[in-house]
């Protein structure tokens, strides 16, 4: 039997970041490299109704061992890596009984993962925790999800005593881009109900999200001689620089938390005659959102108003929404995934998402998805950890969770 310590890895060495802003799915040809071999370790598992699409989604069932019948549960977790850093050449490092000190990922370059700046790690004194080398990402969102779902699968089939209803996988694409449901065929995955793996911290138990939308501002300037500028020139980068401070800095993620939205610069390209910000726009609360996008187009109307029609121009993209109001109703969902938590001695932790999942997406298309942890921290960067023995109780929580669905009518 192989350990999820074992699988995740073995996944975090296959890179599988996806991108932004392709008009395809998947965005990148990489991610079938996971998904190829996940498809074939479900096959070795035992699993049925093994497909692999076009799009890279890899789907699979665990038929029911019980002559009753009971709703249809899934799980589900991506496959893909954040366009934030570099997937390539992941290599993990495993840190055995922390000492609740600095953590030196990269000597050379003295990147330094120290509990001065992610007090969390003070949680974790004692434990292993899987690192990065300074260099990468780790991957932990969400091949953590993946490789946890993985063992609970291995757990099951090598103890039939633990009784299920039947059970669909989903291993998705292009999560981190926003676009990963886009194309999934939610009518043939056929679950009553659902759980994403793709949660942070031991016990975190999620059914509340952002409501997301995606900006891309696009400013046109006029290139004149700097000698014979006056009142001719006009500076695409510095319009630009005049639309970002526009928007309210104590609105940027680094000052916020809990259920305070923000606008996120993610990319600025520019020069005097073009530039180019790509922003994100996040607000748990709907009303609250809107005023968020509608400051987007007002401040690019005003630019406009002050340099002419057509200087700046905005294509604003509506990603997912809070998926709290399709959860409310179902609240046994919650519940079930609580009762499992307790019974492998993890405490659940409700709290907002400050980001989103597929579970979002798929809540509003008709199939509750809240969301469970999966151990990591500090995502889709070079800080990323994962304490192993999280990820080992993500696992155990997956084979409780779906033995308590056995008994839910």
């Amino acid at each position: 039997m192989q350990t999820v310590i074992e699988r995740f890895l073995r996944y975090v060495k296959i890179d599988t970041q996806s991108v932004e802003n392709i008009d395809k799915h998947p965005t990148t040809e990489k991610q079938f490299n996971l998904a190829k071999l996940v498809a074939e370790e479900l096959k070795n598992l035992g699993m049925q109704e093994i497909i692999m699409d076009e799009h890279g989604i890899v789907t699979a069932t665990l038929p029911s061992n019980v002559d009753y019948t009971v709703p249809v549960m899934g799980l589900l977790a991506h496959m893909d890596t954040s366009s934030g850093m570099s997937g390539e050449d992941v290599n993990p490092q495993l840190v055995e009984n922390y000492d609740g000190e600095d953590i030196v990922l990269d000597q050379q370059s003295g990147t330094i993962l120290s509990p001065r700046e992610f007090p969390e790690l003070k949680k974790y004194i004692g434990k292993t925790l899987i690192t990065t080398d300074g260099k990468t990402l780790l991957g932990a969102d969400d091949k953590a999800g993946v490789a946890e779902i993985m063992a609970a699968l291995e757990y099951l089939t090598i103890h039939p005593d633990v009784k299920h209803g039947k059970l669909r996988i989903a291993f998705t694409t292009d999560e981190e881009t926003g676009t990963g449901v886009d194309v999934f065929d939610l009518k043939g995955f056929s679950a009553d109900y659902a759980y994403t793996v793709d949660g942070g911290e031991l016990g975190e138990l999620e059914y509340e999200n952002f409501n997301a939308a995606y900006a891309q501002v696009h400013f046109k300037g006029r290139s004149v001689h700097p000698g014979d500028a006056k009142d001719k020139m006009i500076n695409a980068a510095l319009v630009a620089m005049e639309f970002n401070a526009l928007l309210p800095v104590p609105e940027r993620p680094e000052y916020t938390a809990g259920y305070e939205g923000f606008f996120h610069m993610m990319h600025v390209t520019g020069s005097i005659e073009e530039a180019t910000l790509s922003y994100i726009i996040r607000d748990h609360n709907a009303e609250k959102f809107k005023i968020r996008c509608e400051l987007i187009e007002k401040s690019a109307e005003w630019l406009n108003q002050r340099y002419g029609d057509g200087t700046v121009s905005v294509e604003l993209k509506e990603q997912y929404r809070n998926m709290r109001e399709k959860i409310e109703p179902v609240m046994w969902v919650l519940d079930m995934a609580k009762e499992a938590m307790q019974a492998v001695g993890v405490t659940p932790i409700t709290k907002p998402i400050r980001g989103g999942t597929d579970g979002a997406r798929l809540s509003w298309m008709g199939l509750p998805t809240p969301n469970l942890f999966t151990g990591g921290m500090n995502y889709h960067g070079r800080y990323e950890c994962i304490p192993t023995f999280a990820m080992e109780k993500a696992a155990e929580v997956l084979v409780k969770l779906v033995e308590l669905g056995a008994h839910r009518n």
